[in-house]
């Protein structure tokens, strides 16, 4: 009998547990509510699902790939390890202090992150390390081992180490590891050095606390379910998708866990990515909208936009440098409190306010009758025609008007002098304007134009939201793709095996050192390939580089694709023409006469994947008989219509159906407001085209 391949892809999110299985080509998907108490249970239970609805037993699944909320959950909510903080003499408060730089200048009462660990946590060793790696000051072993005692005997669970320049050189940070390893085993360290070796100690010093802060936690959960898994007989490998769109071993997300933090997310830019690639779209905004929060990201020529550093908890929306700057590749995106569980609010100037809280899985919105008593936009959704209540989840979670109706009678309507269905407007147009506000702000930090773009929605809330989002934003063309409800869990499918090596290497362009940087790529491209190897095994690979680069002076870098290479001094010359092409394609400009230099280094090494299938769209089609009506609230109109309803598993290739339109399947819904048309695609996507544009064609 064959071996059948079924590779399983769950992506664990605030209210949602998405599952994905690919079954030697053919998908099967569902959903079920996220389990806080016991994360790993909502897997159990997904797998069930999806391999039941697959006709397989559970034992034959031959891959597990996850991603989780979980690293972000903790740092945001502080349900982290008591954690203690070693460094160098004179900068335990750098933590504390933070940057010089303030996203309010004028704002005498901000609000900011407080840090993971406390100052009486925070333990200073006398030691130096010079910026290029000479050793200044070294350790007095017996200082190191009083410390060490002092620190164990308190009761720390975890310790976080970082000391100044530590990335150009590991030795003192190494050397107290090794006296944590001899003296107390057990306990959890991590040093700056292998988690982040990147300068600016305020980033590195967050990152490697926030790694030490959640690692016994995700240590625990991933024991927890892979022993799960066992007891059901799956004994395959398991795989991590880490936060820059890649796969990890366990045994690597438990040593960093920080990677972790935007790994569901990331799923969905691998999943857009994919799609932008096969549709041949060069100018993409993928828009991620689920039960607790919405993400948007630009995938330009089939790659999602990356970064080095990521922020979290941020204390006041959209506002860069309010929340914690974690030294981590990430894919880049922005992530908003705007999901179906999101919580509407009036506030003191009687304005309908959406976000950023949730009421999640637990209790969820009203409408679930769990016991939540708040309006969501699952509610409003719901109000407003949107939403079956006896087809919501394939039918697995019936809605209550009644309960929806109260719940924002009692929070909203009321409050406002509306009645619920206005109410129910209001909170839509508030949740659907922070999206596109958000997008906008995105965009035009990357200098681009977002209505040059196209749209790909997915999530279970996306589709309901995409086409008035699109309206907002002046976009002519939206993609819903088959499986969309669960974009995320399916991206996880679609993910290489990856891992991107840092280092801070300082360097201005008329002192370059060829020899040096070659050194320093291939070290970083052999640590990369090691990790890579442990999840994937030997496997051809593909290796993209990256400088940091700014002009002297500047605070912040440009980041510059290069050529993986032997570099010469003669070189020099193509880095400084990268540069300025990249610096003249974000702010339309170069400086002349100022000094380049390079502050960071990244390598990524990845499996190679296969190429994508080539698919056309179809911008025309023919309409289609509709028997089945509803009626939903169409914003752009502000009045009521008559819709067509029709299932989208009876949809072929080339039907249209005009707008005002509802298409629904088991995970989410599809709304096509009165502006717009359904053309169904050959790969079961579904394009949204605006009426305007198709009569110009």
């Amino acid at each position: 009998m064959t071996q059948k391949n079924a590779r399983i892809g769950v992506d664990i999110g605030g209210t949602f547990t998405d599952v994905a299985l690919d079954l030697d080509g053919t998908l099967f998907t569902g959903k079920v509510l996220t389990n806080y108490a016991q994360p790993e249970q909502a897997i159990i239970d997904g797998i069930n699902v999806v391999c039941e609805k697959a006709g397989i037993d559970p034992k034959e699944v031959t891959t597990v790939i996850h991603g989780t909320t979980l690293v972000t959950n903790s740092l945001i909510e502080r349900r982290g390890a008591n954690t203690a903080f070693i460094t160098t003499e004179g900068f335990r408060d750098v933590v504390e202090m933070r940057t010089e730089n303030r996203f309010e200048q004028y704002d005498l009462n901000l609000t900011l992150p407080t840090p993971l660990v406390s100052r009486t946590s925070r333990y200073a060793l006398n030691e130096r390390i010079g910026a290029s790696g000479e050793i200044l000051t070294p350790l007095d072993k017996e200082e190191l081992y009083a410390l060490v005692k002092k620190v164990v005997a308190a009761g720390y669970e975890a310790v976080a180490v970082g000391f100044i320049h530590s990335y150009t050189n590991d030795a003192h940070e190494v050397q107290v590891a090794k006296a944590f390893a001899e003296i107390a085993p057990e306990l959890s360290v991590s040093i700056s050095s292998h988690v982040s070796p990147q300068i600016r100690e305020f980033q590195r010093f967050n990152t490697v606390i926030a790694n030490a802060y959640v690692r016994p936690q995700v240590s625990d959960y991933l024991g927890r379910l892979l022993s799960r898994l066992n007891e059901m007989g799956i004994n395959c490998p398991v795989f991590m998708m880490h936060s820059a769109g890649g796969l990890i071993s366990v045994e690597t997300a438990s040593e960093f866990p920080v990677r972790l933090l935007e790994s569901g997310p990331a799923g969905g830019a691998i999943f857009a990515a994919k799609l932008a690639t096969s549709y041949g779209e060069d100018q993409v905004v993928s828009f991620d909208m689920g039960g607790t929060t919405a993400k948007i990201c630009l995938i330009e020529n089939g790659k999602p936009k990356t970064a080095n550093t990521f922020e979290v908890a941020r204390t006041y929306r959209f506002a860069k440098g309010s929340g914690m700057p974690l030294s981590t590749p990430v894919v880049e995106m922005v992530e908003i409190g705007a999901g179906g569980g999101s919580i509407a609010h009036v506030d003191d100037m009687k304005q309908i306010r959406v976000g950023p809280k949730s009421a999640a899985s637990e209790p969820g919105p009203a409408c679930y009758m769990r016991g939540g008593e708040n309006p969501t936009v699952t509610d409003a959704n719901l109000l407003l025609g949107r939403l079956d209540p006896d087809f919501f989840a394939g039918g697995a979670i019936p809605l209550s008007v009644d309960f929806a109706t109260q719940a924002m009678h009692n929070k909203v309507a009321e409050k406002v002098g509306l009645d619920e269905k206005q109410a129910a407007f209001g909170v839509t147009e508030v949740v659907d304007e922070n999206m596109a506000n958000a997008a906008r702000v995105h965009t035009v930090e990357n200098g681009k134009e977002i209505a040059k773009f196209t749209m790909i929605a997915f999530g279970g809330g996306a589709p309901l939201h995409a086409c008035r989002l699109c309206e907002k934003l002046s976009i002519n063309s939206l993609l819903i793709p088959s499986g969309a409800g669960v974009g995320s869990a399916i991206g996880f499918l679609n993910a290489p095996f990856s891992y991107e090596a840092t280092l801070g290497m300082y360097q201005r362009l008329n002192s370059f050192d060829a020899s040096k940087v070659n050194d320093v790529l291939d070290a970083l491209r052999k640590e990369a390939i090691a990790f890579v190897q442990k999840g994937a095994g030997e496997v051809e690979t593909t290796t993209q580089v990256q400088a940091f680069m700014r002009y002297t002076g500047q605070g912040a870098e440009v980041a510059v694709d290069i050529p993986y290479q032997a570099y010469t001094d003669a070189d020099v010359a193509m880095f400084k023409e990268k540069f300025e092409a990249s610096y003249n394609e974000l702010f339309g400009r170069v400086i002349d006469g100022l000094a380049i230099e390079i502050t960071n280094w990244s390598i990524t090494v990845a499996s190679k994947l296969e190429a994508a299938t080539r698919i056309n769209l179809r911008h025309k089609g023919n309409a289609v008989e509709v028997t089945k009506t509803r009626e939903f609230f169409d914003a752009a109109l502000r009045e009521t219509v008559t819709a067509s309803e029709v299932e989208r598993k009876s949809l072929n290739a080339g039907d249209l159906i005009a707008g005002p339109a509802v298409i629904v399947e088991e995970e989410t819904s599809i709304v096509v407001t009165s502006g717009y048309a359904a053309i169904a695609q050959d790969d079961k996507s579904i394009l949204l085209v605006n009426k305007q544009t198709m009569e110009t064609e």
